[in-house]
């Protein structure tokens, strides 16, 4: 059989070629249009017309002289506009609901996060509060002359993305949800589709664009707060596991005999190292509300405990991080990552928890790999997952500009 090749279509060839001289302006910045005919390979009549494609549709502005010109004259600089197209990210979690936006020079324009009590509470109410939020994060983006291109949602729990379906997000009391069905039918309609994720996946994409990032290596993100994460970056991208999976670290069993877990297990990560857990064995009797959504709340309370030198809580928080260094290791000795990085509740219990976690991590690490990987703490602490969702929005509108060439204008806010 003869084996064909199919013809690229012209508009196919456009867009990849606004893909191409986008993304050299977003490593280049600012440059002139003679140095991306130079890199690109492009005519200067192509790189031309593309450059005005490009910021006709608000993604690229010209202002102020560049060096680089033919002959050293002075060139019009291309560079990123940050001033027209932003991406929305979105958190659910248990007892709270929030909101990013953040513009093509990943510049954050608006943030909101709303106290909600999820657990328990249908899967519906809780899309349509969410949306509610969206709605007001595209009018607040509006005010300022953005278009917000589409919007990615955190997710807590265990994703099957081939069906469109959240398997099971145990803290949430959910099983079996047509997540992508729900988020595509109540979210504001955006240029680009709603999408969504793992909250600890996005978590560690936002450590990786808004933390130490690159320097990181390879590294294991552990987004901690009533449920426990964990988002695996290699090479850049995300490891999702065959099925996508990979990263539920707060099912790891440290425990066999230990307290049922809502996952169906015994002595899980999160039955002594989750949030609720630590508060409940410091003796702080609500210990549901998460630090996003009540920064006066009890994870404040266990913190002036621990400043006090109470000895209930260093114990509780202690036994936690012991916990989580031994989970850690059985992760460290399959995954073999450069840098753990402690995020969300462990970010603010890094002083009290980690010597206790680097311990255990290295007592169940160092056999095999003769030094454990070395423990960071994470500067986002419970912003990472929706900064991290708003900026993988911005980083499809700038790999894939052919689809936002009608985002021209602000998205009209919302009716009243």
């Amino acid at each position: 059989m003869r084996n064909e090749v199919a013809p690229v279509r012209h508009g196919t060839m456009r867009e990849r070629n606004l893909a191409v001289v986008l993304g050299e302006v977003t490593r280049r910045q600012p440059v002139s249009r003679a140095r991306l005919a130079q890199v690109t390979g492009f005519t200067k009549t192509t790189v031309s017309s593309l450059v005005a494609t490009l910021k006709d549709a608000g993604l690229v502005k010209e202002d102020g002289p560049v060096r680089g010109g033919e002959r050293g004259r002075p060139a019009t600089a291309v560079s990123v506009n940050g001033d027209r197209v932003a991406g929305l990210g979105l958190e659910v979690n248990v007892d709270y609901l929030a909101a990013c936006v953040l513009d093509l020079g990943r510049r954050i324009r608006h943030r909101h996060i709303v106290a909600a009590a999820n657990q328990g509470r249908d899967p519906e109410r809780v899309i349509a509060a969410l949306t509610r939020l969206a709605e007001q994060a595209i009018a607040a983006a509006a005010d300022q002359g953005l278009s917000v291109a589409g919007a990615v949602v955190a997710l807590p729990g265990a994703l099957d993305r081939m069906r469109g379906r959240l398997r099971t997000a145990p803290n949430l009391g959910w099983s079996d949800v047509a997540a992508g069905e729900l988020l595509e039918a109540g979210l504001p309609p955006l240029p680009l589709p709603a999408d969504y994720d793992n909250e600890a996946n996005l978590a560690a994409l936002g450590e990786l664009w808004f933390g130490d990032g690159p320097e990181l290596g390879a590294y294991v993100h552990v987004s901690g707060e009533i449920g426990i994460g964990a988002g695996i970056v290699v090479d850049g991208r995300v490891f999702r596991g065959a099925h996508g999976f990979a990263g539920e670290l707060g099912h790891v069993v440290v425990d066999p005999g230990g307290a049922p877990c809502a996952c169906g297990g015994r002595g899980c990560l999160e039955q002594v190292a989750g949030q609720e857990a630590i508060l409940r064995a410091a003796g702080i009797a609500d210990a549901t509300a998460t630090s996003p959504a009540s920064p006066d709340g009890p994870l404040s309370a266990l913190v002036a405990l621990l400043e006090r030198g109470d000895e209930r809580a260093l114990t509780a928080v202690r036994r936690a991080g012991e916990s989580l260094g031994q989970a850690l290791a059985a992760a460290v000795n399959l995954l073999d990552p450069d840098t753990i990085v402690l995020g969300g509740v462990f970010s603010t219990l890094a002083p009290w928890a980690r010597p206790a976690a680097e311990a255990a991590l290295a007592g169940g690490a160092g056999v095999v790999r003769g030094s454990p990987p070395r423990m960071t703490v994470s500067r986002l602490g419970g912003d990472a997952a929706a900064l991290g969702a708003a900026a993988l929005v911005v980083e499809r509108v700038l790999g894939d500009p052919g689809k936002l060439l009608t985002v021209a204008r602000p998205t009209a806010a919302p009716a009243p």
